[in-house]
């Protein structure tokens, strides 16, 4: 049986108490579970169900909303790819939030139909509409879009591209400076789907990969991934071998249909039919 969506082994007693009541829809614990989240930022854990939460609070409460526990939750929720939960913490931000969608947004279909709606186009010029004020870029606006273009790079697998990323703006460092953590947790999530999918990985794409050379990079593969290097293998450049588990085992299928005679007997019985 899989672990439940709601469940999380380091929730506090009083978090579990207000999620499992009718306080979690209660606007004065907003302070309560933006409190969490900086908890979680400090201290490794992780809570989706709190933090969904906590969003939908901000649905109902605009007025409550802080940009900076909306970006620690979206940075949060990288650190647990390849699970849904950045896509389910963008999916409750409101439109006029997200902003103009930007080409590298995977959302942008959907953003560029719900602002076609005619109720979004009513006024212009930043005024506000039926669904909300008109999109514009705000500082939020661009956190969000550079947190998607990181999540789309982790879905894509583009491993040492999201590492380029992630060093060439200023932005992306102040949005995970308050996660703690938040290198060493990708490169343990990157190391996991590896494991999950490859027998033999090439040093130096591993290395791309992870974002680790030299001494820091056989320590991780070594001591954390417990995987084995052969830097006499591809000429000398060096393999990575990953051992055999239930997830990257390669397994052989065999199909087998068993069909009577009987079955046969209607198919037999019109051959020898002669046509009307």
């Amino acid at each position: 049986m899989g672990i439940a969506f709601d469940y999380a082994p380091d929730r506090p007693a009083h978090i579990d108490t207000i999620l499992n009541g009718l306080d979690r829809y209660n606007p004065e614990t907003t302070t309560i579970f933006q409190d969490y989240v900086t908890q979680q930022c400090e201290d490794r854990t992780y809570d989706c169900y709190a933090n969904l939460a906590l969003l939908k609070l901000y649905q109902f409460n605009p007025h409550l909303t802080r940009e900076d526990t909306v970006t620690a939750i979206l940075t949060k929720s990288l650190t647990v790819f390849p699970a849904p939960d950045f896509s389910l913490c963008l999916h409750l931000l409101p439109p006029h939030i997200l902003g103009t969608p930007s080409p590298s947004n995977p959302f942008t279909q959907q953003l560029q139909q719900l602002q076609q709606h005619p109720q979004h186009q009513e006024q212009q010029n930043g005024h506000t509409t039926a669904n909300g004020p008109t999109p514009t870029e705000t500082p939020l606006t661009e956190a969000i879009h550079k947190l998607t273009h990181l999540n789309t790079l982790l879905e894509q697998a583009d491993y040492a591209s999201f590492w380029q990323t992630l060093d060439s703006d200023d932005l992306y460092a102040d949005l995970t400076a308050d996660v703690s953590g938040f290198e060493e947790l990708m490169r343990v999530r990157i190391a996991v789907t590896v494991g999950q999918s490859c027998r033999e990985v090439e040093r130096g794409v591993l290395e791309g990969w992870l974002n680790l050379s030299g001494t820091q990079f056989e320590n991780f593969v070594k001591d954390i991934c417990e995987w084995g290097v052969d830097d006499a293998a591809v000429g000398g450049g060096g393999v990575v071998r990953v051992p055999i588990n239930k997830e990257n085992e390669a397994k052989g299928t065999v199909v087998r249909e068993e069909v009577r005679f009987e079955q046969f007997g209607r198919i037999i019985r019109r051959a020898w039919e002669e046509p009307a």
